[in-house]
This record gives structure tokens, C-alpha cells and sequence, in this order.
């Protein structure tokens, strides 16, 4: 059975980019949210396999997300995407329960690497 995943990302181009690798590799994108407060709402409506996370994002920013997200479900998979340079914020993000961080532009072989080894 293909894994369940839930993209989150504040930017609809970058979901549809991640959606695409994703799609074409197997995997069933079961949800999309475009900030942290949707993303916590269909996580517990969806109960994804993973979930990929964007850090700057509108109403609730990707790393307080993660830490509600981990709050309801303490084994939840999280996999944090963001632009280069944002260093602090990726130690952040780890600190908070994160299992991978991707860095934009997507290569589709990072996106995968990281969600596999995130899955086993």
C-alpha cells in the first residue's frame, strides 16, 4: 500500500513541485495545507505516513506546527523544506522532532532519499 503523505507549504507552486515527485514515485498525497494551523487540523483529520513542512509560512510557521503536530502524535514523521540559509532555523527544526530537512529548489532525488529513510 502506498504511504499516506500531507504536503505543507505557504507557496501552491511549491506544493504542486512536491506533490509532482511524490505522485510519480508511488507515493499518495492524501492532503495540502498552506500554513501551520491547516497543516495541524488535516493532520489529525488525515493521519498521514509523513508529512513535508515549509519553515516561513503565514498564521503558524512550520517549526510551531511541528511542535503541535508532535504534541497530538509524538511518532509523527516530519520532514522540514525551506530555502537556503536558514541554518539556525534547521537545528530548530531538528530540536523539535524533525526527521530530515530539504532544501529548495527541490532535486527530486533529495526529496526521496530523505522521505525513504524517513518511512523505514
Amino acid at each position: 500500500m502506498a504511504h499516506k503523505l500531507l504536503i505543507v507549504d505557504d507557496a501552491a507552486f511549491m506544493r504542486m513541485m512536491i506533490k509532482d515527485i511524490l505522485t510519480k514515485n508511488g507515493y499518495d498525497v492524501v492532503g495540502e495545507a498552506q500554513d501551520g494551523v491547516q497543516a495541524l487540523e488535516k493532520y489529525k483529520e488525515l493521519s498521514p505516513d509523513l508529512v513535508t513542512m515549509d519553515i516561513t509560512m503565514p498564521e503558524m510557521d512550520g517549526i510551531t506546527s511541528l511542535k503541535e503536530i508532535k504534541n497530538f502524535d509524538a511518532d509523527a514523521k516530519v520532514i522540514m523544506c525551506s530555502a537556503m540559509g536558514q541554518q539556525a532555523m534547521v537545528i530548530d527544526a531538528i530540536q523539535a522532532g524533525a526527521k530530515d530537512f530539504i532544501v529548495k529548489p527541490f532535486q527530486a532525488d533529495r526529496v526521496l532519499e530523505a522521505i525513504q529513510k524517513a518511512l523505514d
